[in-house]
């Protein structure tokens, strides 16, 4: 994995995949940006990221996939970007700091665009609103949300409460207090305390969440 850009986000990154056993080439133009994880990645390298010339001399282009972490400077995470794009890198992921960051980041042919500050802030959101203790949100407005049951379906059997019906989501697990998490089925019995792992679409999962 090539990660480009080892400011805070990139750093972050490039060690947790170490952590995971991932062998990291970490690239930036600052020396001390490298000379913090020297030692601690595979390979770091000062190299100029927007230069197709110094990217192939690292043998960038033979990765499978890179990540450009650079955020604040724009110009360069695109240049960045478009340089493993001319490479041919088959899975490039970019942090975006906007909406037309993200947008022209796609339109040059990255794949995966990832806006952590932005995605960080609608998680919070949504847990503050209502009786949500996780929120996880995938593609398409599919979410996955860590939640209490609301009142009218503790002591009944999942089958008997309707609420794929009346929510249009599905009870996907259940942990009782002192407990582990358990996949949930339709005899699953709703117990005072118990919190549930739910599935659906957003404005569902947000509803059930903020039922009563």
């Amino acid at each position: 994995m090539v990660v480009c850009g080892l400011g805070r986000f990139g750093k972050s990154l490039a060690l947790e995949l170490m952590k995971a056993d991932t062998e990291v080439l970490g690239i930036d133009a600052s020396a001390d940006a490298v000379q913090s994880v020297s030692g601690r990645l595979t390979h770091a390298v000062v190299a100029d990221t927007t230069k197709e010339e110094a990217m192939r001399q690292l043998s960038v282009h033979e990765y499978s996939r890179a990540v450009v972490g650079i955020g604040s400077d724009i110009e360069s995470s695109i240049l960045t970007a478009s340089v493993l794009v001319e490479m041919g890198i088959p899975n490039i992921w970019a942090k975006a700091i906007s909406h037309s960051h993200a947008r022209i980041l796609t339109q040059i042919g990255v794949h995966h665009v990832t806006r952590p500050e932005h995605d960080m802030g609608a998680r919070v959101a949504h847990l503050v609103r209502g009786r949500m203790m996780d929120y996880i949100e995938f593609e398409d407005g599919f979410a996955m949300v860590k939640t209490t049951p609301p009142a009218h379906i503790v002591g009944r059997r999942l089958s008997d409460s309707k609420v794929r019906q009346e929510y249009n989501v599905t009870v996907v697990a259940i942990k009782r207090p002192g407990e582990g998490f358990t996949y949930a089925t339709a005899e699953t019995i709703i117990r005072p305390g118990d919190t549930v792992i739910v599935s659906g679409l957003v404005r569902d999962t947000e509803r059930f969440s903020e039922a009563s």
